[in-house]
């Protein structure tokens, strides 16, 4: 079904009208009497919401809310994610092929990595660039943001192996997304849950991490739940698991300068 764009603000129709060409929305006047889930565009950005929950809104917003608390009090490169990576006081390239909202690739930026962020899902890859173009406005962050860039397209296309070393990415970063248990469900927050009945999941992951292992110069992460099994069935180099994720290595070189 493809997703329809609702223009609040008259001053925002021309980039409605450059959103819809690029991502292939329907733009609309009229908000939806149903449950169905559509785009908002007003003066405070791009959002996701829901017909009849209205106050259920997904927006990628870096400079507030749980993005700025992580970035000021996460842990620096203590976190596993960061661990996994292989920052150190060299800094990695990083595509993160499955950026979402764009959440890990902020973490990495703010680390020092210069990321790759690529996404296929229109509705995820536009709330995306949103978040990015307000947040390049902001000073506090501005140059994290400049180490972030995003490409609108299919990681299974958008990953091409190369033969010199050093114009691969140091690592390729993987975080599909899968269907979860009812326990972890309840616990998700009403806008993520809407993210998810929109999004749907990566059937074709396994598929990727293949992809990836011919792609990236000195590593593959993925992500996964702490207790899911190893994507594709392929056993890791090593794990790093906290609490309810784990992070699969896929070691293939030392992590540092050519």
């Amino acid at each position: 079904m493809t997703p329809r764009l609702i223009v609040q603000d008259n001053r925002q129709q021309r980039r409605a009208e450059q959103l819809a060409a690029q991502y292939g929305f329907n733009l609309a006047t009229v908000l939806p009497d149903d449950e169905q889930f559509y785009l908002c565009l007003d003066e405070q950005g791009l959002s996701l919401k829901q017909g009849n929950f209205p106050r259920t809104a997904v927006q990628v917003n870096f400079s507030e809310g749980a993005a700025a608390h992580r970035r000021k009090f996460g842990g620096g490169q203590g976190q596993d994610i960061a661990k996994a990576i292989g920052i150190s006081a060299y800094k990695p390239t990083v595509v993160d092929a499955t950026a979402g909202l764009g959440r890990d690739s902020f973490v990495l930026a703010t680390l020092g990595c210069r990321v790759f962020a690529q996404e296929r899902q229109p509705v995820v890859a536009a709330l995306l660039a949103d978040g990015l173009q307000r947040a390049a406005a902001d000073p506090d962050i501005a140059d994290i943001i400049a180490r972030i860039s995003l490409q609108y397209g299919s990681s299974h296309e958008l990953l091409q192996p190369v033969a010199d070393p050093a114009a691969k990415p140091d690592v390729v970063y993987l975080d599909p997304m899968f269907e979860h248990d009812d326990k972890q469900t309840a616990q998700v927050k009403k806008d993520m849950q809407a993210f998810r009945a929109v999004v749907g999941q990566d059937s074709d992951a396994d598929d990727l991490l293949e992809k990836a292992l011919a792609c990236a110069r000195c590593r593959v992460v993925v992500k996964r739940a702490r207790k899911a099994a190893p994507l594709a069935g392929r056993a890791p180099s090593y794990a790093l698991t906290g609490k309810a994720n784990r992070f699969d290595v896929y070691a293939l070189a030392k992590v540092q300068a050519l």
